[in-house]
């Protein structure tokens, strides 16, 4: 018989018709007539009740299989689709047979049924998906993924698979994984030498330095310069020694280039981008939603709506920093022309000055990317960060220098090597247009989604200082 999901059934009729669910037992009660079971396949939120009825009688056989049918179990139910007597249920199964498929003994299984913290869960991270929470968050992310391939498809953007394995750092902080098959446990006394200190990389795999890639923005150029509307989404790598609840070394990165576009209309793109998200997860998951607004932050469907409905600010960080400085004694990091906006700050910007989603441009360029465009003040570059109330920022993006002697001179005072970004260079050296582009970290956006608190909890296994189990 054909195995019919979970969250099909939950909005079938019940017409008594044959079904069979494959699941695992989240709960088992019983009564002095009847036992229950609620049996959940992650294919939705919501369980299904299957009845067993003693006094219709019960095969011996079943009765042997409820026995190993414990919390955690996996099993096979045949049964009849039959209207539910109970309430918050329209549906559930008179169960015709059972097989307990896998067994998950109650003396050793990790998830019993009560209240798991999320630290204790992130230790049993192989099984943590079978809660309720982090269910939910797992059906988020593949949702948001699939609505970010729609959002660009839709739009005529190209999708881009940029490589893991870089000789180039994007952006130029050093704060990378090096790639090496030498012999880093001997390297001392045999890893080959070019000098008296220098490793001979010439005799390593790809014969130069290599790391994990921090970003795939800058081989996306490649292709914005030829098929002019692409977008990149895939795993990137900063070896960062940050322990908070906003890092991990390892996370997926969303990043379109558009050529033949200038700081406003990328602006106006990352803005359409935020509110599609925002919407299709109020709108395609609102059971798993319904969840987080009441058991992981209250008030959140509001906040999304209210982002949604918002008409963006947008100031530049001169006007920014005048609105914090206005306030100066509020804050652990006190704000000046030339500082980093932090967290602190973010938040202050929307949720008390303007009271709603804001776009801070024209960044000092000391604190900004060699490839972002100067403006004529030759202070600033067209750099646009996209803040959001509860989180901050959540975008991060600029119009790209696009004149081959200004890049080569934002290279050169950066003290990177032109040599090692030659063909970054050739795209301004051969048919250069105006181009932008613009960042958004995975899972920076279902922290937001969410309402959790921990970035750790929004990726199936996160990678962070000294934590790469599983």
């Amino acid at each position: 018989m054909k195995t019919t999901l979970i969250k099909e059934i939950l909005v079938s009729q019940p017409d008594g018709r044959d079904v069979t669910v494959h699941g695992w037992v989240r709960t088992k009660r019983e009564t002095k007539n009847l036992i229950f079971l609620q049996i959940n396949d992650g294919s939705c939120f919501a369980s299904i009740q299957v009845t067993l009825d003693r006094d219709a009688g019960i095969d011996p056989a079943i009765l042997d299989e409820l026995k190993k049918a414990t919390t955690g179990a996996s099993v096979r139910v045949n049964g009849k689709l039959v209207e539910s007597p109970a309430s918050g249920q329209a549906v559930e199964i008179q169960a015709l047979s059972l097989t307990v498929l896998g067994e998950a003994p109650a003396e050793t299984y990790p998830l019993q049924k009560k209240n798991h913290s999320f630290e204790f869960l992130r230790e049993n991270a192989h099984l943590r998906a079978r809660t309720n929470t982090f269910g939910a968050i797992a059906r988020m992310r593949s949702q948001m993924a699939y609505a970010v391939h729609v959002f660009f498809q839709e739009r005529g953007f190209h999708y881009v698979h940029t490589p893991i394995i870089t000789a180039s750092d994007c952006e130029g902080a050093g704060e990378m994984f090096q790639v090496t098959t030498l012999d880093l446990g001997g390297l001392a006394r045999s890893t080959p030498k070019s000098g008296e200190d220098a490793v001979d990389f010439s005799r390593d795999f790809f014969g130069k330095p290599a790391n994990l890639t921090v970003s795939g923005q800058l081989e996306a150029e490649t292709y914005a310069t030829a098929v002019s509307r692409v977008y990149t989404f895939g795993p990137t790598f900063r070896a960062e020694n940050s322990n908070t609840t906003r890092h991990l070394a390892e996370f997926w990165m969303i990043e379109p280039e558009i050529a033949f576009c200038d700081i406003t209309e990328n602006m106006n793109v990352a803005e359409e981008f935020i509110k599609f998200l925002l919407t299709w997860a109020l709108e395609k998951c609102a059971e798993d939603m319904a969840f987080f607004d009441a058991r992981i932050q209250p008030g959140l469907i509001e906040t999304l709506k209210k982002v949604v409905s918002s008409n963006f600010v947008r100031i530049t960080y001169t006007e920014a920093i005048e609105q914090l400085e206005k306030n100066a004694t509020a804050f652990e990091f006190k704000p000046f022309w030339g500082c980093d906006l932090q967290s602190e700050h973010e938040k202050y910007l929307t949720e008390i000055v303007y009271k709603g989603p804001v776009i801070v441009t024209d960044y000092p360029r000391e604190i900004k990317a060699f490839y972002m465009k100067l403006n004529d003040d030759g202070k600033t570059v067209r750099a646009m960060d996209m803040l959001v109330p509860g989180l901050g920022e959540i975008i991060g993006g600029s119009e790209r220098e696009e004149n081959l002697e200004k890049l080569e001179k934002r290279i050169t005072d950066m003290n990177l090597d032109p040599d090692d970004y030659w063909w970054y260079l050739d795209l301004r050296r051969y048919g250069s247009v105006p181009h932008a582009g613009f960042g958004l970290g995975f899972e920076r956006l279902l922290l937001y989604i969410t309402g959790m608190g921990n970035i750790r909890d929004v990726i199936p296994f996160p990678r962070a200082p000294k934590l790469a189990d599983f």
